[in-house]
């Protein structure tokens, strides 16, 4: 399975070092030195990771065989990309890897079904499920624990105890839709491999 880690931005010095958009919750497991990653576009890669340190609340990377900045800027907006195991689990409990929320059903806790997740939203303040109902409505809901209180990998299904008006008053879903629309919009493509049910 493949997970896109990482965009690279802008050369930093002269000595082939490169700014990193990091795409993922485990940098220090998938951006450290050795690390061999694939690249879109492919011909830019394989990429091996050489260096790495934080600079200004910034990750820079250094990758073997690139030692200028003429080198570093030929890499600007290449997309790193990291092999994981289907079956690898993030450290912590609560987290998951999007690949494995993805298709997940969704049910209340008292036996209703609401629907499927299609896709993970990463939110700056929090993870969305975006769940599509059987009439081919979506409903937004909050990766939260005080909502989603139960995700069973086996059954292949996701728990939730949704407030009033979250799935069953289309006029709140929209409204949700509305304040939270530009920001998901803006992260159709990126995967960020890991979402964390969060306290609210």
């Amino acid at each position: 399975m493949q997970l896109v880690v990482a965009r690279i931005g802008r050369a930093h010095g002269i000595k082939g070092e490169v700014t990193v958009e990091v795409r993922t919750d485990e940098p220090e497991l998938r951006l450290g030195p050795g690390a061999v990653l694939a690249t879109d576009p492919a011909t830019a890669g394989p990429l091996t990771i050489e260096t790495g340190r934080v600079h200004s609340g910034r990750l820079l990377l250094r990758f073997e065989g690139v030692r200028d900045r003429t080198g570093a800027e030929a890499l600007r907006n290449t997309l790193l990309i990291a092999e994981v195991d289907p079956d690898e689990q993030p450290e912590d409990e609560d987290e998951y890897y999007d690949h494995q929320l993805i298709d997940l059903d969704v049910v209340t806790e008292d036996g209703q079904h609401v629907g499927r997740i299609t896709e993970i939203s990463h939110l700056p303040t929090q993870d969305l499920f975006v769940v599509e109902r059987p009439d081919g409505s979506e409903v937004f809901v909050p990766f939260v624990e005080q909502i989603v209180t139960g995700i069973d990998l086996e059954e292949q299904r996701a728990v939730i105890d949704p407030p009033p008006g979250l799935i069953d008053d289309r006029g709140a879903e929209d409204e949700f839709a509305d304040d939270h629309g530009a920001d998901h919009g803006a992260e159709q493509g990126a995967d960020h491999g890991v979402s964390s049910r969060d306290e609210a």
